[in-house]
């Protein structure tokens, strides 16, 4: 069965997460065509979907065991080398000057929030080095950002529900992404973030790839970081 391409109401994937999405993009338009095959409803439930319960236990994980701990403001010649490290690898001006910051713990990462809002994390891959990102929220405020992955509409249920991200849902990438980078991803059409994840190659092969892992998420839309406030 063709996954549906529109993002409405009656579209059974993604449940409650597809109305939310539309809200925040509005309908969309057709993309430009790819030389990947269309994704389809079955071959990603077969593909993209986890074969065991390693998703309900991550969501479990982060909605359950990890909470905000040890919130409080901060001044900003605290966190500026922090700060300046993000905007120099995403290319991007914060412009904080006059917000109110605070940091916080949020499970094993630490996150900043520029007027109450949770926009930057800092977080280990597993070789223990620390990276330095903007949530997804942040990356609404900074979509000219670097570091993004683009997929297609087949993909968008599937991000919001927590699963990883197939190769075959891609279709373009930012050409500074390495194996082993911490990006973003993208719908092709609106540019509107989706998720975050660890990126398991570089950017020419994610977009030449027709099978397997693209990206390994640890954030996405609907989940508890972006529902915090």
């Amino acid at each position: 069965m063709q996954a549906s391409s529109g993002l409405d109401e009656k579209n059974r994937l993604g449940n409650r997460l597809i109305p939310q999405f539309n809200r925040m993009l509005g309908k969309r338009s057709d993309g430009a065509p790819h030389r990947h095959v269309p994704m389809t409803g079955l071959w990603f439930i077969n593909n993209a979907m986890p074969k065991d319960d390693s998703l309900k236990v991550r969501v479990y994980i982060m909605a359950n065991e990890w909470s905000i701990r040890k919130r409080r403001p901060v001044r900003r010649k605290n966190i500026a080398p922090l700060l300046k490290r993000l905007e120099t690898d995403l290319a991007i001006d914060l412009n904080v000057d006059g917000a109110f910051l605070e940091m916080a713990e949020y499970g094993p990462w630490t996150m900043v929030f520029v007027d109450r809002t949770p926009l930057v994390i800092e977080l280990f891959d597993d070789e223990q080095e620390r990276y330095v990102f903007l949530t997804l929220r942040g990356f609404l405020e900074h979509m000219e950002a670097l570091k993004w992955v683009e997929v297609d509409h087949g993909a968008i249920p599937f991000l919001m529900n927590g699963a990883d991200c197939m190769v075959a849902g891609v279709h373009g990438a930012e050409p500074s992404v390495q194996s082993g980078d911490l990006v973003w991803i993208r719908d092709m059409t609106h540019k509107r973030p989706l998720a975050l994840g660890w990126a398991v190659d570089d950017a020419n092969a994610l977009v030449e790839n027709t099978k397997g892992k693209g990206i390994k998420t640890v954030h996405w839309v609907g989940d508890e970081l972006w529902d915090m406030e």
